[in-house]
C-alpha cells in the first residue's frame, strides 16, 4: 500500500485546508499519515479522521533551533517510515517537511503553496522569505500554487522551476462541499435573534483571522464612516484577533472596540450561521493563495465585495457575483459597501448566480479527484524512471504497491 504524510505547521490547518481527504485517499488505497503541531484541535481531526496525528515541534514563527529539531525529527520519522508521497501545506511545514523528505529519500515530495507572506513583505524580510520558497520549491519535486495567478506570481519572482508548478482543477486547496455550504439548511431566524440582529438591518461580514494583513484596518475605517451615515448598516466580523502575530493598528482597535454596529463574535467552528444572515461577505485581504472563506460566502449566495488579489479575482468576477476592489483602497471600499447597502437590488442580482458559479468550478469532490489523478500520475512517473533505470541497470528497485 502507497503511504501518503500529509503536514501541515499547525493542526486547525489540518482541519481547515485538507478536511476530508485524509479519510478519501485511504478509501482509494493510501496509507495516510497525518503530521502536525501540538494543539486543541489534534482530537476532533482524529476523532473525525480516525487516524492517529503525529506531532512535530513545528512553529509558525522563525525559531533557528526549534526548526532544526523539528527538521531532524522529521528526517528521522521519514526514514523510518519510508513513505512514496509526502505532501505539505503551509510556509513552515513545507520548508520543514519538503527538506526532511528530500534527505530521507522520498521520491515524491509535492508542496501546494496557499498564499505568500512575502508578498507583503520588504528589505530584508522579503530576502528571506524568497529563500526560503525557493529552498521548498528545490527539495520538493511538485509545486502547488491554488491559484493561477499565484502560479504565474511564482514564475515571475522565479521561487520555483517552472517545470514544477501546477494548478490542481480550477484552484482551491480542498475546494468546497456545496451540499454543508447550503443556505437552505440554516436557521437565519434563530441567529439573528441571537445576535440582536433586526429585519431592516442590513449585514455586511467578515470571516477570517483580525489582522491587519486581511484588510481590517481599512474594512473598520470604512464601516465606522458607513455607520455614522446609516444606522441601519451592522457588521459582523468572525474570527480571532493575533495580536503578536500581525496587530490592527491603535485607531481600529479603538473602532472595533467602542462602534456598536459591530459585532465581533470571535472564532467559530461553524461559520455557516453568520454567512446566513449576512447580506454581503467583505474580504478586503492584502494577500491570498485561494480563500476558502470567498467559496464558502458564495455558496451561501452571498454578493462579496473582495480585494484584486490571487484567488479572489478568480472566484468573483466583478459585477456578476460581486465587487473587486483595489488592494488596501479603504475609500472605494467604502463607496462599494455604500452602494450595496443601499441598492438593495443590485445585491439580488450579484448574489443570484454566485452559488452555481462555485458548484461549476470548486465542488470539493472534484477538487479531491484532481488531486487523486495526480498523485496516481506522480507514482506512474516514478515507476517509469525506475523501470528505466532498471533496464540500464541502476541500482533503484521498482516501486511496490
Amino acid at each position: 500500500m502507497i503511504k501518503l504524510v500529509r503536514i501541515t505547521t499547525v493542526p486547525i490547518s489540518l482541519h481547515k485546508l485538507i478536511n476530508g481527504q485524509a479519510n478519501f485517499m485511504q478509501k482509494h488505497g493510501f496509507e495516510v499519515h497525518l503530521l502536525s503541531a501540538k494543539g486543541k484541535e489534534i482530537k476532533s481531526i482524529e476523532a473525525e479522521t480516525k487516524i492517529k496525528v503525529k506531532t512535530f515541534p513545528y512553529t509558525r514563527e522563525i525559531s533557528p533551533l526549534t526548526d532544526m529539531k523539528a527538521l531532524w525529527l522529521t528526517y528521522k520519522y521519514f526514514r523510518k517510515l519510508k513513505p512514496q508521497i509526502v505532501h505539505t501545506h503551509t510556509p513552515k511545514a513545507g520548508i520543514v517537511g519538503m527538506l526532511a523528505a528530500k534527505f530521507a529519500g522520498v521520491p515524491v515530495r509535492m508542496h501546494t503553496v496557499a498564499g505568500l507572506p512575502l508578498m507583503e513583505a520588504s528589505g530584508i524580510k522579503r530576502f528571506i522569505l524568497n529563500s526560503v520558497e525557493r529552498l521548498t520549491s528545490w527539495a520538493a519535486t511538485n509545486i502547488y500554487p491554488n491559484s493561477i495567478a499565484l502560479k504565474a506570481f511564482m514564475l515571475q519572482e522565479n521561487l520555483a522551476n517552472k517545470n514544477k508548478l501546477k494548478v490542481i482543477g480550477y484552484g482551491s486547496s480542498n475546494g468546497i462541499n456545496t451540499s454543508v455550504f447550503d443556505k437552505k439548511l440554516i436557521n437565519k431566524a434563530k441567529t439573528s435573534t441571537a445576535l440582536q440582529i433586526k429585519p431592516q438591518e442590513v449585514v455586511f461580514c467578515f470571516v477570517g483571522r483580525i489582522v491587519k494583513d486581511k484588510g481590517i484596518d481599512e474594512l473598520l475605517y470604512a464601516f465606522d464612516k458607513l455607520s455614522k451615515i446609516n444606522k441601519q448598516a451592522k457588521l459582523l466580523l468572525v474570527g480571532s484577533q493575533e495580536k503578536q502575530l500581525d496587530p490592527i493598528s491603535n485607531k481600529s482597535q479603538y473602532i472595533l472596540e467602542q462602534n456598536k454596529q459591530i459585532i465581533s463574535v470571535g472564532w467559530q467552528q461553524d461559520v455557516r450561521p453568520f454567512l446566513a444572515v449576512a447580506d454581503v461577505f467583505v474580504f478586503p485581504s492584502y494577500r491570498e493563495g485561494f480563500p476558502n472563506v470567498v467559496l464558502q460566502a458564495s455558496a451561501m449566495q452571498l454578493p462579496c465585495i473582495v480585494s484584486n488579489i490571487n484567488g479572489c479575482n478568480e472566484i468573483i468576477k466583478n459585477n456578476v457575483n460581486g465587487i473587486i476592489i483595489p488592494v488596501k483602497d479603504k475609500n472605494i471600499l467604502f463607496d462599494k459597501m455604500n452602494m450595496l447597502l443601499e441598492d438593495k437590488i443590485r445585491r439580488e442580482n450579484l448574489a443570484k448566480p454566485a452559488r452555481q458559479m462555485i458548484i461549476d468550478k470548486y465542488e470539493q469532490k472534484f477538487v479531491w479527484q484532481e488531486l487523486l489523478k495526480e498523485y496516481k500520475e506522480r507514482l506512474k512517473d516514478l515507476r517509469i524512471e525506475r523501470n528505466r533505470k532498471q533496464e540500464t541497470g541502476g541500482k533503484s528497485k521498482r516501486l511496490k504497491d
